[in-house]
C-alpha cells in the first residue's frame, strides 16, 4: 500500500514546505501589506481589533492606534519556528517581523491548553474555548445499525493527509462499528460514512463511544469536556500538540497509536487502554468565552 511509506517525518516536512512557501508569500512587501489592512481597518472604524493571531492583522490594527488583542492557544512564530532554515536569512526575518508584530498587541488572551506564549506582553490567561454538540447516542446507533454491544468510533483526521484507512481491518474488528469523516468503499458493514448519516461532525463526536483522531484543539477539548475517550495519532509537527495531549491524559483518557500501527490496523491494544483508563479529574469549565468577553469590554 502507498499508505505505508506516509511516515510522520514525510508529515512534519511536507507541512514545513507549504508553511514556509505561503509566509514568505505573505510576507514579500511586508510593510505595504501592513499600511493596506491598516486602512481596512480605519475604514470599518472598530471600537477594538481581535486576532486569532495573524500578525498582519495585529500589526495593521495596532497601526490605526485601535486597541488590539491577540487570542489563540499558540502563536505563529512557535509554529513556524521549527521549520526555520538557519542558512536561510529570509526565514529568520520572518519570525522577526511576526515577533515584532505581535509585540505591539495591546495584550495576549492566552485559550487553555495552550504553548507557552513569549512574543505577546502582557498574557492574560483564559479556560478552554469549546461549544460540544448535545449528544444523540441512541438516534447514532440507529442510523448506523449498531447492536446494543457494539462499540461506535468516530475516525477524523482533519489536516492529515493520510491517503488511505486500513478498511479491511477496520470491517474484521468484532464488537465495533467505525464512522469515517472522508469516503468509505462500498461493501464494507462496519464502516459508513460521516457524509451518509445526516448528522454534522460536531453532533457524531458528542455521540460515539471513542474518537480516534490527531491531536487537534477542538477535538481534544470537546471530547474531555464529554468524557469521550480518544486514541490519538500524533503528527509531530505541530507545536500544541503536548499541551493536548497533556490535557487529555490530565481531564480525560486516552491513549497513543503510533502511525505505522494506524496504518496496519494494529488498532485493538490501544483502543483497549484508552476505554480502561479511569477519568484521574474534573475538567476545567469550557469559560474561555466569557473569559474573553470579561476582559475585552475593558477595551470597548
Amino acid at each position: 500500500m502507498k499508505s505505508k511509506t506516509f511516515t510522520a517525518s514525510k508529515l512534519k516536512r511536507t507541512h514545513g514546505h507549504y508553511c514556509r512557501a505561503a509566509h514568505s508569500v505573505l510576507h514579500s512587501d511586508w510593510q505595504q501589506k501592513i499600511e493596506a489592512e491598516a486602512a481596512l481597518i480605519r475604514s470599518a472604524g472598530p471600537a477594538c481589533v481581535l486576532s486569532d493571531i495573524s500578525h498582519l492583522g495585529i500589526a495593521a490594527g495596532a497601526a490605526t492606534g485601535i486597541p488590539t488583542i491577540g487570542l489563540c492557544s499558540l502563536s505563529w512564530d512557535l509554529v513556524l519556528e521549527p521549520f526555520a532554515d538557519p542558512a536561510r536569512r529570509e526565514h529568520a526575518t520572518i519570525l522577526r517581523q511576526i515577533r515584532e508584530a505581535y509585540a505591539k498587541a495591546d495584550c495576549f488572551l492566552r485559550v487553555a491548553p495552550a504553548l507557552a506564549i513569549t512574543a505577546f506582553h502582557p498574557v492574560r490567561e483564559i479556560g478552554p474555548i469549546a461549544e460540544p454538540a448535545v449528544p444523540q447516542p441512541a438516534a447514532l446507533r440507529k442510523a448506523i445499525g449498531a447492536g446494543q454491544s457494539e462499540r461506535v468510533v468516530l475516525v477524523g483526521f482533519g489536516g492529515i493527509a493520510l491517503r488511505a484507512f486500513p478498511f479491511e481491518h477496520m470491517e474484521a474488528m468484532d464488537g465495533f462499528r467505525f464512522v469515517v469523516d472522508g469516503a468509505v468503499p462500498d461493501g464494507l458493514t462496519r464502516v459508513l460514512s460521516l457524509a451518509a448519516l445526516g448528522m454534522t461532525f460536531k453532533a457524531v463526536m458528542a455521540s460515539v463511544d471513542m474518537i480516534l483522531t490527531k491531536p487537534g484543539y477542538g477535538t481534544i477539548v470537546e471530547a474531555v469536556a464529554l468524557g469521550i475517550p480518544v486514541v490519538y495519532v500524533r503528527r509531530y509537527n505541530f507545536p500544541d500538540e503536548p499541551p493536548l495531549v497533556d490535557h487529555l491524559h490530565r481531564y480525560g483518557r486516552g491513549a497513543e497509536l503510533s502511525l505505522a500501527d494506524f496504518l496496519q490496523g494494529r488498532w485493538n491494544a490501544a483502543i483497549e487502554q484508552a476505554f480502561a483508563r479511569p477519568l484521574s479529574s474534573t475538567p476545567p469549565p469550557l469559560s474561555g468565552a466569557q473569559d474573553a468577553a470579561h476582559i475585552l469590554k475593558d477595551y470597548v
